[in-house]
């Protein structure tokens, strides 16, 4: 089996893809520093697929312990990049805590892999790359324009660094892709979304609104130019996304990239409005959400939503589930998780 290598592979959309890896065939070695995750996740993992992955906790931020990982492991097939940081509110609050975390980690993993005879990366990129983009539906030639938060800048400078590096090291073969937004959780309840203290994410604040945690949801700004002034997002199923990765993974492996860095955006398409996720919450559940409107939060945009049609065609890679099919699976995995 190939051996992978999942950075940040107990938090949320690296827990499901290490799932999908797993059911694929692939041997996985996570690492992963517990700052936003737990480790109990290794075990809800195995539950799932009847496979413990390997498992190392390390902080990518220490240099040495990165490089005396590489040592132990040169036979590594490819590597999927999660670990950093993720809140665009927060990032805008702590922006050195941000690129610390998001660009020293990246930097310290690839010169590890540099002199690697083939290399295969995967980074975790993101739709807010495009800030807030000219047209709608959002192509990956979309300009890539000045980051609205330190965590969209973290994402765009990622992206450069592994394109330089690719261009003077033909042995590097890299694809980035540009999450929209991931919600839901795996339809066994075992993984899903488990933010550390206060919800960084709306749906997660969502399902602890409605479990009782928090008093209620703050819909941050109703006077957006939207049809019902709030924010509109491309919401697509983590589980759909993890999928991808492994679709993206295997285009490397098969040397089937037509360029040694290459972009993809996942989504399903189709925007939704705050509000209109808050619906389809109380759609599938019967529960009425008690939310409130809130003042704009600085770096948040207006609208963004894919073009899937690159991914699409060139991965043969399209999402199937729906923001109901996303919305009931985490308030399923909410009540699990509650209910320990």
């Amino acid at each position: 089996m190939d051996k992978i290598l999942v950075t940040g592979g107990l938090g949320f959309i690296g827990s499901h893809t290490v799932v999908e890896l797993q059911n694929s065939g692939y041997e996985v070695i996570i690492i992963d520093d517990l700052s936003n995750s737990s480790f109990d996740v290794l075990h809800r993992i195995s539950t799932i697929t009847g496979i413990t992955p390997k498992f190392e906790q390390i902080d990518l931020k220490n240099k040495a312990k990165v490089i005396d990982f590489f040592k132990r492991n040169k036979d590594l097939k490819g590597v999927i990049h999660f670990a950093a940081s993720k809140a665009v509110g927060e990032s805008t609050e702590q922006p050195l805590m941000y690129y610390e975390n998001n660009i020293n980690t990246l930097v310290y993993v690839l010169q590890e892999l540099k002199n690697s005879n083939h290399t295969n990366f995967i980074f975790s990129s993101s739709c807010t790359v495009y800030g807030q983009a000219d047209e709608l539906p959002i192509t990956e030639k979309a300009p890539v324009k000045i980051a609205e938060s330190p965590y969209g800048n973290t994402k765009q400078i990622g992206e450069e660094i592994i394109q330089d590096v690719c261009r003077v090291n033909s042995n590097m073969n890299a694809i980035a892709l540009r999450y929209f937004n991931p919600i839901g959780a795996h339809e066994s309840a075992s993984i899903g979304e488990l933010p550390i203290g206060i919800p960084q994410n709306l749906v997660p604040f969502i399902t602890q609104t409605a479990y009782g945690l928090r008093d209620k949801l703050s819909v941050f700004g109703d006077d957006y130019p939207t049809h019902d002034g709030t924010c509109i997002r491309d919401y697509i199923h983590v589980v759909d996304l993890a999928k991808a990765h492994v679709v993206a993974l295997e285009r490397l492996l098969n040397r089937k990239n037509k360029s040694n860095f290459e972009t993809f955006n996942l989504g399903t398409g189709k925007g939704s409005s705050v509000l209109e996720v808050i619906k389809s919450f109380e759609r599938v559940t019967g529960l009425t959400l008690n939310y409130t409107i809130a003042k704009r939060r600085s770096g948040d945009i207006t609208a963004a939503y894919a073009d899937t049609n690159k991914a699409n065609m060139e991965l043969g890679w399209q999402s199937h589930l729906s923001l109901d099919d996303a919305m009931a699976s985490a308030w399923k995995w909410e009540m699990h998780i509650r209910k320990k």
